[in-house]
């Protein structure tokens, strides 16, 4: 994953020299905009939804297994005070 983001700031390095160069503020924003923030935004997206399916895939276990272990909590006092 680092690597991912290594490849993006080099990116946004390009991109920001290809900004700088253009004739006028409004084109050199006009690239930047079309060029790095659109393209990279949907890029390190998709394929950073592994990563965000398997954190939540984990987290929902964490859930089950805490509440597992709550309800056996529950369990082990009912049984104590009957």
């Amino acid at each position: 994953m680092a690597f991912l983001y290594l490849i993006a700031i080099a990116w946004i390095y390009v991109v920001l020299l290809m900004s700088l160069a253009e004739s006028s503020i409004l084109a050199g924003v006009m690239t930047f905009i079309f060029y790095c923030i659109i393209p990279l935004g949907l890029v390190l997206y998709i394929l950073s939804s592994p990563a965000r399916k398997r954190r939540i895939k984990q987290a929902e276990q964490d859930r089950l297994e805490q509440h597992r272990q709550q309800r056996q909590q529950d369990e082990t006092t009912q049984t104590k005070s009957n």
